[in-house]
């Protein structure tokens, strides 16, 4: 019953859409079409949620979970392949519990080899098929998966709170970012459009994008959503077909993704999840006939994956480490600086690429870290779920373990600690893997706390006299995603963007990530490979894509003429 209500109300409202009622789709290679599959895929899927999929997956678009409270029988993470949701075979499997209380949510296979050949398969024979099928139609599919995203937002964030420990407002701009991307993705028919140039007299040349077949992309525990969705509708809406591997650390919201992707008509094959660590990303760099990777995460793991995926002759794409700076000068509007400073440091529990991680205080501004302490200290650290949580818990009690003794290791080199947020335990939630707001002051660059990455809710503080020195000190750490500048000054600003080693750069904007009608422009050691391949936006069509050019000729002559030329053509 509760199934039948919930489709009464979603799927008449998915097939009033005028741009989805209005509009036939045509149905190439007796494929079915998006709206059709759309009443199936919705009965089919929610039946097998009910049966198979794990709490956190199985929910609905109006009921998901909305607190930590202890799973009674958790259920497997299953595959999804050929647009069905199947029961792993495997022999090993990965536990995921909640960070908040470290009770067990669900266990996730580590695929068996035949498994991750089936993906492969699968995808291989849904090539042909989808990449023939109209850029229109491709089109009209993600048209409906952004709609769909839309009404499991609140569902797909609630995923995230249990499996991943963001706050539930957290996790909603999480599923937001990557449903932006989503949404640029419908604009594929201006994205894509080639060149034409006649060379000659009846000659020419016509160069356009087609898809490169079939492609992977191993994603990173901190952004469930947003990272699935820097690749599936990019990857899939020019026509390839996505082998996809979440974090075996929290692989709900992808699941979520997939069962809407069907719902929204992709084909079968076009979109498969395969689950494990190491020995599924090995199979991905190995696998002949996967053409591309797209991976985020650590630097050890991004080197790794790019050096043997690109020796194995794939394109990669590696977003790596950061140590994101902010320099801040006296002369900005403090207030504004102050908040945006601990919003920054501290937001996710620090678990984002583009954290802000370590502050460049410049002259006078050094007085003010005691005030930032402060602010930081009236962030409410909770289970995610509670209303006004500010941060919740990190992923695992050894990432609580490795945060915690490099904040030692500060203090043994001969840092202060401002604010210590070690040993943190909500009333709630005394077991799970909570640090609390910390702030290192003193600190210089030989120091392990600013050397490593800690991927934590630390900001590690030095201090400058100078612009120029901040300067340099910033564009000596090795790391480049991101950097940031508080000033009240317009010529200071320009100084500091032209002359700054960084890819992305914030002029009173503490995470200056740009929307998806841009690109992610990290640099320098943040991006395997020197970049030049950065996910979204125009840069991420084409890598998604390769180009093909065609020279034609047609002479009119051809027509009459009756006796062959065997010079060499001069192109007049």
């Amino acid at each position: 019953m509760v199934v039948r209500h919930m489709l009464t109300r979603i799927i008449p409202r998915i097939l009033a859409r005028p741009a989805l009622a209005s509009r036939p789709v045509p149905r190439p290679l007796g494929m079915p079409s998006p709206i059709d599959t759309t009443k199936v895929a919705a009965r089919r899927l929610h039946a097998t949620a009910q049966h198979l999929l794990p709490a956190s997956v199985s929910a609905t678009a109006q009921q998901y979970p909305t607190t930590h409270e202890k799973i009674e029988s958790p259920r497997d993470t299953p595959h999804f392949l050929d647009n069905e949701f199947i029961s792993s075979k495997a022999s090993q499997w990965i536990d995921l519990h909640d960070p908040a209380t470290n009770n067990l949510v669900t266990r996730v296979p580590q695929s068996t080899e035949a498994e991750l050949k089936a993906a492969v398969e699968s995808a291989k024979k849904a090539f042909p098929g989808w990449k023939s099928i109209s850029i229109m139609t491709r089109q009209q599919v993600m048209f409906k998966f952004v709609s769909l995203i839309r009404e499991n937002w609140d569902r797909l964030a609630a995923s995230i709170t249990l499996e991943q420990g963001k706050t539930f407002a957290d996790a909603k701009g999480d599923v937001l970012r990557g449903l932006q991307v989503a949404e640029a993705a419908c604009g594929i028919t201006t994205q894509i459009t080639g060149e034409v140039l006649e060379v000659a007299k009846d000659m020419e040349t016509r160069s356009y994008r087609e898809p490169l077949g079939v492609v992977a992309a191993i994603c990173p525990f901190n952004f469930p959503a947003m990272i699935p969705l820097w690749s599936i509708p990019i990857a899939t809406v020019t026509g390839n077909c996505l082998i996809l591997k979440p974090s075996e650390r929290d692989p709900g919201a992808a699941m979520i993704l997939a069962e809407l992707a069907k719902q929204a008509g992709l084909p079968p094959g076009v979109l498969n999840i395969v689950h494990g660590s190491a020995k599924t990303v090995d199979f991905i760099l190995d696998e002949p006939a996967i053409k591309a990777i797209s991976f985020v995460g650590s630097n050890r793991a991004g080197e790794y994956i790019y050096a043997r995926g690109s020796a194995n002759g794939k394109r990669v794409q590696a977003n790596l480490g950061a140590k994101n700076h902010a320099a801040v000068l006296p002369d900005c509007n403090k207030n504004h600086a102050l908040n945006a400073i601990v919003g920054a440091a501290f937001g996710a529990a620090g678990q984002r690429c583009m954290a802000l991680s370590a502050l460049v205080m410049v002259g006078e501004a050094e007085a003010w870290l005691p005030e930032i302490a402060e602010r930081a200290k009236h962030l409410n650290v909770n289970g995610g779920f509670e209303e006004g949580a500010d941060l919740g818990p990190v992923i695992s009690p050894q990432s609580k373990e490795r945060i915690e003794a490099l904040i030692q290791s500060a203090e043994d080199e001969g840092a202060t600690i401002l604010l210590d947020g070690r040993g943190y335990k909500p009333e709630k939630y005394p077991n799970g893997n909570f640090v609390g707001p910390t702030i290192i002051t003193n600190v210089k660059p030989h120091m392990e706390c600013y050397a490593t990455e800690i991927f934590g809710p630390v900001l590690v503080c030095l201090s400058t006299p100078t612009l120029d020195e901040a300067i340099d000190l910033i564009n000596t750490n090795p790391y480049g995603n991101g950097v940031a500048i508080f000033t009240g000054s317009g010529a200071t600003a320009g100084r500091f963007q032209r002359d700054i080693e960084a890819g992305q750069v914030g002029i009173n904007v503490p995470i200056p990530v740009p929307l998806p009608m841009f690109s992610f422009t990290g640099n320098k050691a943040s991006i395997a490979g020197g970049g030049g391949n950065y996910f979204y936006g125009e840069a991420g069509v084409r890598f998604y894509t390769q180009v093909k050019t065609v020279t034609s000729l047609w002479r009119s002559e051809d027509a009459v003429l009756r006796r062959a030329s065997v010079n060499m053509p001069t192109n007049s």
